[in-house]
């Protein structure tokens, strides 16, 4: 069943993202917020989920939550939520049945860092698909302080840029980033080739986002073969090698 309206559609497909307010209802929210406690919670574990560490911008020295990624097979509750109405969603959004290519959370604690412009298909995401679509669901309220989503629509449809590389003053030409606050339970799908970034969380309060995403299901199912590759390629902090030097690149 269509979850999405055929204006919701029409917009997307103009803009290459679409903000959904309330996608999730207030009872849907607290469970989703519990879950989300619950894996932050989750210890570090080689093997297992991913989980990645970043210094504060606050307070020197600290080390803290950035992301998590790859819980879905650890979490019933998140197992289920992936594959109901948001995906339909996604469904929606690409005229033909979706399939979960990869999920995570960004943590942004007081102190966390931004995210540079940059198109999530940058990631070497082409090495699997030829194109993805993300929904964010806002799990803490999102403002300009502690750094919302902030995207430039309308530049979706010119491809990729450059593979593992943030844009850069030439390809960021006529863009304008536009901040979206969200609140708990809001959605914001937009596809992988749509420029965003976020300002750094330099407040007392955290802003944590998920960012559930996927493939058209006629390209396949990569998400195992996606987290092997990263896991090898740019592994969790649990699980790297002492005195190695790892840098995120986008």
């Amino acid at each position: 069943m269509q979850v999405l309206t055929e204006e919701q559609l029409q917009r997307f497909k103009h803009d290459g993202f679409l903000l959904v307010r309330d996608f999730y209802d207030s009872d849907e929210v607290k469970r989703i917020i519990r879950w989300v406690d619950e894996v932050q919670a989750y210890p570090d574990m080689p093997g297992k989920y991913q989980r990645y560490y970043e210094s504060s911008l606050i307070d020197s020295g600290q080390r803290m939550l950035n992301r998590m990624e790859n819980f879905m097979p650890y979490h019933q509750g998140f197992d289920a939520l992936f594959r109901d109405r948001l995906e339909q969603a996604v469904s929606d959004l690409f005229g033909e049945p979706a399939v979960l290519f990869k999920e995570k959370i960004n943590f942004k604690l007081p102190g966390g860092g931004g995210f540079e412009p940059h198109q999530d298909h940058q990631a070497g995401w082409g090495n699997y698909v030829k194109i993805c679509i993300s929904a964010l669901v806002g799990i803490d309220e999102a403002t300009l302080e502690n750094g919302c989503l902030q995207v430039a629509a309308g530049h979706h449809d010119k491809g990729m840029f450059k593979e593992w590389t943030p844009l850069t003053e030439k390809y960021m030409q006529g863009m304008k980033f536009v901040a979206f606050p969200t609140k708990p339970g809001d959605a914001i799908f937009f596809d992988s080739f749509a420029p965003h970034r976020s300002e750094p969380n330099l407040t007392n309060k955290r802003r944590r986002l998920m960012y559930v995403t996927y493939n058209r299901l006629s390209e396949g199912d990569h998400r195992v073969q996606y987290y092997a590759d990263k896991r090898k390629n740019y592994p969790q902090d649990c699980e790297r090698e002492s005195g190695k030097e790892y840098v995120y690149r986008v």
